[in-house]
């Protein structure tokens, strides 16, 4: 087992982002926007309903449309892991809540797994979170057209900052299985000094060091040596000692 008491390096990074956007515009590390919505369970206040846990919103474009359909049946398949991970979702669209109620029923049907739709969906008809959150341009706001750019993913921390990402078209349905990992990848390095390579945990089975993760640049070679004195690293022709493998599954949980 790892000795993790080591200071960690993603508080520091974190400090890098500011709170605020100076120019209206989300970011990551910026404290997401608060708001009062209703919801398919009831009246929301976001940062309160978020409290102390991770979050994710998570956005569609209207009810009643294909690729949406399927992108919540899904994700309901996922619902009980991500709560496992003390993992909050709630859902959004620019449609009002009756709609939403109307619509679930189509999904549940649609989904060939039996599943329920445990989870919030926002009603967002006046697209003003929509604009808030930057998924919408302001001129759009008031259209009566689709709103296609809203397909996003947003991943929050406890503190109520963005620390992820992700923007969809409307041709291309999301991975569940992505959002999962993201979350599982984000919790870890907010834990421990670790950064996850490309196609974690995938990664470096070729030099039998699978799923294994990265220490961060602020780990010092002597914190490397007594905190992670099982770590590995990576042969380059630079000969600089900056590829450093850690197992995960032995890092203190």
């Amino acid at each position: 087992m790892c000795n993790t008491n080591v200071k960690s390096g993603t508080e520091m990074y974190a400090k890098l982002y500011p709170e605020t956007s100076s120019d209206g515009v989300l970011r990551l590390g910026n404290v997401v926007p608060d708001f009062s919505a209703e919801t398919t369970q009831g009246p929301m206040e976001w940062h309160k309903w978020i409290e102390d846990s991770w979050a994710i919103l998570f956005s569609h474009p209207a009810d009643f449309t294909p690729v949406c359909t399927t992108e919540i049946g899904r994700l309901a398949l996922k619902y009980d892991e991500l709560k496992r991970k003390g993992v909050k979702l709630a859902t959004l669209s620019a449609d009002p809540v009756e709609s939403h109620n109307k619509w679930l029923h189509d999904v549940v049907a649609h989904c060939e797994n039996k599943v329920t739709i445990d989870f919030p969906i926002i009603g967002d008809a006046d697209r003003s979170i929509a604009v808030k959150y930057g998924m919408l341009d302001p001129s759009n706001k008031d259209s009566n057209d689709l709103p296609l750019t809203i397909r996003a993913v947003f991943i929050i921390g406890p503190d109520k900052k963005l620390k992820l990402s992700l923007n969809y078209p409307a041709s291309v349905g999301r991975n569940m299985d992505e959002i999962v990992r993201c979350v599982d990848a984000l919790q870890l390095s907010a834990k421990h000094s670790v950064a996850t390579p490309a196609n974690w945990p995938y990664n470096h089975d070729s030099i039998g060091k699978k799923g294994w993760a990265f220490l961060l640049p602020t780990v010092t070679p002597e914190d490397a040596k007594l905190h992670f004195p099982d770590h590995h690293s990576c042969k380059v022709p630079s000969g600089v000692d900056y590829l450093r493998l850690t197992d995960v599954s032995k890092l203190s949980k």
